[in-house]
């Protein structure tokens, strides 16, 4: 784990030492490092000769196991959807493979049957004596009835096991379960942080200002979001908004294509809910200006923007900013896309129409 933003709350990690809680709750926004944090202490949990700094060896039999992923006492709970990915791109079959077959869908949640098996996994004592741990990734993937079996175990825990549970939306969860466990939130970084983090990670770390000031300056949403052609699909998407002679109906027909059939969006996925965050957070930034505020997520485009905002009253910025906050709960399940798109589409062209002149 090289990610410097980290650093002090992994040293508070390891000063607890035998005092470390049986449960711990890692939250934060996506994109800090949650997942990473907590493979990092599962690793030097399980490892038999831990480094100077804490972190494991990743050359001792159980370092060897996990990283094979094989390791006994080390037990995760993940959505089926995201077992499923894992699973074939360990066997390296592609997106080509995974759209074959047909068959039905993967659960988004984490099911009472994988507790269930974790509970009988937790039966039998620890492979080599030493401690197990249970990861559960992401927490607010469990519906009520997985929650409320997960809840025996952090009430009951058995000996010698570590509970790390990892959350974006830890209000989400049962409240029986958040206060069975120690919490533990993830600083965003600064910007002196993020440019050590650049430095040291090199060509790992090598991500567009756009998309870091896109994703709000969460490092790791930016990088995984490049390494996926964000940049292109980025850059249509400012190209789209700012061309002149902004028609509503024309571009929701473009963009309803381009969701459904561009091999590139496709493969990053970029779906509706992405596009109606990133079209918020552009309303977001007119809103901001008119406001007196700065702009935060597209930068390179202030001018632009600046112009558009000028020309709006405060009450229509506002407003806009409002109508899209709606439209962002409603993303995942439009009932019908295009018309969904056209609403959405004309709404923004009534605040901007008359900045346009």
């Amino acid at each position: 784990m090289t990610l410097p933003w980290l650093e002090p709350l992994w040293a508070r990690l390891l000063a607890l030492g035998e005092r470390l809680p049986h449960a711990l709750l890692v939250t934060g926004a996506p994109g800090l490092g949650k997942r990473e944090l907590a493979e990092a202490l599962a690793a030097r949990l399980l490892c038999e000769s831990p480094l100077p700094d804490g972190h494991a060896c990743e050359h001792c039999t159980p370092c060897q196991w996990r990283r094979a992923g094989t390791h006994p006492d080390l037990l995760r709970l993940v959505p089926e959807s995201e077992q499923e990915t894992e699973t074939a791109a360990e066997a390296g079959e592609g997106d080509a493979a995974a759209g074959e077959g047909g068959g039905k869908a993967k659960s988004n949640q984490i099911l009472i049957d994988q507790v269930r098996a974790v509970q009988e996994a937790l039966t039998v004592t620890a492979h080599r004596g030493g401690r197990r741990v249970v990861i559960v990734d992401p927490a607010e993937a469990m519906n009520p009835f997985t929650a409320n079996a997960l809840l025996k175990l952090l009430e009951e825990p058995p000996e010698g096991c570590t509970f790390v549970l990892v959350s974006s939306s830890p209000r989400k969860l049962l409240p029986t379960i958040r206060s069975r466990c120690q919490q533990w939130s993830l600083p965003r970084p600064d910007e002196e942080t993020l440019r050590r983090w650049r430095a040291q990670a090199g060509e790992a770390a090598r991500v567009p200002d756009g998309l870091l000031a896109l994703c709000g300056g969460l490092p790791l949403a930016a990088r995984r979001l490049a390494e996926q052609g964000g940049e292109a699909i980025f850059e249509r998407f400012v190209r789209d908004l700012t061309a002149p002679g902004f028609d509503p109906l024309r571009l929701a027909g473009q963009w309803e294509a381009w969701l459904k059939k561009d091999k590139a969006a496709l493969a990053a996925g970029f779906d509706m809910p992405t596009l109606v965050q990133w079209l918020q957070r552009w309303v977001c930034d007119l809103a901001a200006l008119r406001l007196g505020g700065r702009v935060r997520f597209f930068p390179a485009q202030t001018e632009r923007l600046a112009l558009l905002s000028s020309r709006m009253s405060e009450a229509a910025a506002s407003g806009c900013y409002n109508e899209f906050t709606a439209f962002r709960r409603a993303a995942s399940h439009p009932l019908n896309p295009r018309l969904f798109l056209e609403d959405m589409l004309m709404r923004y062209g009534r605040i901007v129409e008359g900045a346009r002149n």
